[in-house]
């Protein structure tokens, strides 16, 4: 092992959060908010993509 700053082996190990929580939880909730207003499926669609976006952006973190 060198002690190399540069090496590929010295960077800090990712610490990888799952996203499965978050998507899950804005799914429900799109769901029930586009209920509220008449329109689960309008709310299933953005509790998908905000899932989606909440997740990559927590990946690119």
């Amino acid at each position: 092992m060198s002690s190399d700053p540069s090496s590929p082996n010295s960077r800090k190990p990712r610490n990888p959060m799952g996203p499965g929580a978050p998507i899950a939880f804005l799914i429900i909730a799109g769901v029930i908010i586009g209920g509220l207003l008449g329109q689960p499926s309008i709310g299933l669609l953005v509790g998908v993509g905000l899932g989606i976006l909440v997740a990559a952006l927590s990946w690119r973190r």
